[in-house]
Parts: C-alpha cells; sequence; structure tokens
C-alpha cells in the first residue's frame, strides 16, 4: 500500500515538473536532461565490457562529498568504469564533463519501469548512494538482481520518517542497503535501534575532499594585490538573505578590513544593486580583467564581488575570516573549505542539520548569528583575536581525514563476499 503512494508521489512530482518546464529553467533541464534516457544510456554502454560501478549523487555538494571515493574507487579497480547519476541539474550541469567518470547522466525519475530499466541497461556490479539519497525502487531492484548497493557519509536524525511509529516503510528501505557508513555515533545508535546491524561509523569524506582541494589551491592574484596585508572576509555562498545582514554590518565596521562576496547565483542585477547598497568603493571580478582595467588601483577597492563560478574554494586561502551563507533559509553551504585553512566561520541560524556546523559552534570556532546586531558582537570578539577559532577549525578537518579509506575497507569486504569484477 505505502509503495503505492510513493510512486503517486512520484508520478504527480513529475507531472508537476512538466507542467512548469515551459517557464523555468532548471525543472526545463531536469525534464529534457531525462529525455528518451534509455535510448541514450543504451548507446553509451552498448560498446562497454568492463564492470560498472554506480554512484549517485543527489546535486553538486553530494558530489564533492562522494569524489574522493569515486576516484579512490578507480585507483583500485582501474579496469571497471564509473558511471556517475545526478538527480539535481545543478550537479549535472556543473559536472557533466567530470573526468573521472566515464559515463555521467541524470537519475531517471523513481518509478518502477525506469528503475527496472535502468539496473537492466547499467548492470551495475556495485552501487552507492551519496549521504542522504534513498529511493525505494531502485533500491529494490538493486536488491532483487544481487547487487552490492552502498550508502556512505550517511547522517540520520530522530525526527526522520525512518525512526517514527508510522516509518516502516521507509525502515524497510534501508533494509535494501548491505552496508550503511555514517557521519557520527547518533546515526549508528539510531540504525541500530531499528534492528540494522550492517553500520559502520566512517564520518564524512567531505574531510579528505576538501583537504585535497585545499592542497591543490590555485594563487589568485587579483585576490592577493586585493588583499595587500589587510585582514580579510570571505563571504562563501551568498543568498540575498545572508546581504540583507552583511551590508549594514560592513556599512558601520570602522577597522581595516577587505571584503570577498562570492554570490551562491550570478545575477548581474544582484551584484549591482548590491553595490549600490554598500559604502565603500567596489568592483567586480571580471572588470578587473579588462585590458583597460588599472591594477594599481585594485588595492583602494574594499570589496571585491567574484562573479563566476569554481573560484571560491581557493578564494579561502586569502581570508582571516569567512561568513558561509545559505543558514538563514536555503541552507548551510559548505563550511569546511574555510575551515580547512583556519579561520572564524560565521553563519545564520539554521545549522543544526550540519553536524560539522554543530561541532564546530560546540568547539568555539563557528559563530551562528540572526541579525546584523549580533554579527557585529561576534565578529569584533573575533577580529581583536581570532588566533583559538582559527586553529581549532584548522585541527577539526585534520583530525576528521580518513573516511575514505575507510569506505574502500567495507567495499573491499563487499567485493571479495560477492567476487565482483
Amino acid at each position: 500500500m505505502f509503495s503505492g503512494f510513493y510512486n503517486t508521489g512520484i508520478f504527480v512530482f513529475q507531472s508537476l515538473l512538466r507542467l512548469v518546464a515551459p517557464f523555468n529553467p532548471k525543472a526545463k533541464k531536469w525534464v529534457d536532461g531525462r529525455r528518451d534516457w534509455r535510448s541514450s544510456l543504451t548507446n553509451k554502454l552498448a560498446s562497454n565490457k568492463s564492470p560498472v560501478a554506480w554512484f549517485h549523487a543527489a546535486s553538486l555538494g553530494e558530489f564533492e562529498q562522494g569524489r574522493p571515493v569515486i576516484e579512490a574507487y578507480r585507483e583500485q579497480y582501474p579496469d571497471h568504469k564509473i558511471l556517475l547519476t545526478f538527480f539535481s541539474p545543478s550537479g549535472y550541469e556543473v559536472r557533466k564533463d567530470y573526468d573521472g567518470a566515464h559515463f555521467v547522466v541524470y537519475l531517471p525519475a523513481d518509478t518502477p519501469v525506469n528503475a527496472r530499466d535502468f539496473v537492466a541497461i547499467v548492470k551495475p556490479r556495485i552501487a552507492f548512494f551519496i549521504k542522504y539519497e534513498f529511493w525505494y525502487n531502485y533500491l529494490h531492484e538493486l536488491k532483487a538482481a544481487g547487487v552490492p548497493t552502498l550508502s556512505f557519509s550517511a547522517i540520520f536524525r530522530p525526527n526522520q520518517l525512518f525512526f517514527k511509529p508510522y516509518g516502516g516503510f521507509y525502515r524497510n528501505m534501508l533494509r535494501y542497503f548491505d552496508h550503511i557508513l555514517v557521519q557520527n555515533d547518533e546515526s549508528v545508535r539510531l540504525l541500530k535501534s531499528i534492528g540494522l546491524s550492517t553500520v559502520t561509523l566512517t564520518g564524512d569524506t567531505r574531510f579528505d575532499r576538501v583537504a585535497q582541494v585545499a592542497a591543490a589551491k590555485k594563487d589568485i592574484p587579483v585576490a592577493r594585490t586585493f588583499k595587500k596585508g589587510a585582514p580579510m572576509l570571505v563571504v562563501g555562498s551568498a543568498w540575498k538573505e545572508d546581504m540583507d545582514v552583511l551590508i549594514p554590518f560592513l556599512n558601520q565596521f570602522d577597522k581595516p578590513l577587505k571584503v570577498i562576496i562570492a554570490p551562491h547565483e550570478i545575477h548581474d542585477e544582484e551584484i549591482q544593486r548590491w553595490r549600490g547598497e554598500l559604502r565603500m568603493p567596489s568592483v567586480r571580478f571580471s572588470e578587473t580583467q579588462s585590458p583597460t582595467f588599472d591594477q594599481s588601483t585594485l588595492e583602494s577597492f574594499a570589496v571585491l564581488f567574484i562573479d563566476n563560478v569554481g573560484m571560491l574554494t581557493s578564494l579561502y586561502q586569502y581570508g582571516e575570516f569567512a561568513f558561509i551563507g545559505g543558514a538563514f533559509k536555503q541552507g548551510l553551504h559548505n563550511i569546511l573549505e574555510a575551515a580547512t585553512f583556519g579561520m572564524p566561520l560565521f553563519f545564520g541560524p539554521s545549522y543544526d542539520k550540519f553536524q560539522e556546523a554543530v561541532d564546530l559552534v560546540q568547539e568555539g570556532a563557528a559563530f551562528p548569528i540572526d541579525s546584523t546586531v549580533s554579527l557585529n558582537v561576534a565578529f569584533a570578539k573575533q577580529y581583536a583575536d581570532r588566533s583559538k577559532a582559527a586553529q581549532v577549525s584548522r585541527n577539526y578537518v585534520l583530525r576528521n581525514i580518513g573516511a575514505t579509506a575507510q569506505v574502500m575497507e567495507v567495499v573491499q569486504q563487499l567485493m571479495g563476499e560477492r567476487t565482483i569484477g
């Protein structure tokens, strides 16, 4: 009965997306990217004779979380092919050319027919779901086909449906996994409370990824010249709600401070409006790339707006402080990319679903704020002495590296048990 409700919900969701697709660019990409998927996927795999490892990520953040495992798997099993699927256009459109995977496609909607056909075409030898992804029909088909299936970097909370008295359908979904690798002790406890024993505490593979990113950071001469030795606040993935708090703060802050602002989405009109609301001089990164721009004037600006994608992770190296966006409404963005460089972190009030944010708040390296006033107070204290918070945030990342190796240990066990490849 519950599977019928679930499948009806998937059908309604697809129908709504098709209705709004002509008016919504993201919905259009979601729909268009799945059109004729059977023939497209069959053609992609037509000449493949190698075992296929299927990795699924909801979006870009989950992909970055899973990337260390994808790359470790490819290194350990070089004769296997990697199939990477995305649910969201924001992941697929950015990483469709990722060279760590042999095939990158959208995941078709989780209907019984789609799941059956997808598994039959791909014939995966092993399947990985990153963090939050739980699709009933795909998991059912993988189990029926005897495909070892893992969820890794997963995290669970008591208020989820799996742990409600009426959550039997969702609890059964978890039993389709051969192994669930989780981020924290609470997740282990919760899963064992519902009778799941194939659970391992491995931590979060994002720590391994941010360590890779930090080691491979790129020098950005514009940012270095702009900073010119001054204390720097890097604002990452800023939304309107974040800027509504930040702009009044910056307008009244009276100590030396340079600011780099990287919006979550690049909208020219929005950036221009923010520049108009700021009282200090600002410049867009794209302006600094013009042949007519006088580079000697760069250090005279107080705010640098980043109007491109892909630079943020390297920009954190120039910061003494970081404000991470999304925690007022949309969902807190990656704070570990900043933490790995060692600095106090600031973000909005909705952070309790992010274990690393909870940990860093408790340890005194991160400071949730809900208004310009609370940002004034928290920032002033860290501006006076940031050394403790900086050390705590850096050490937090260092001591949590290693989840990928633990995931691969479980993979090796399953591969041995199933004689895969």
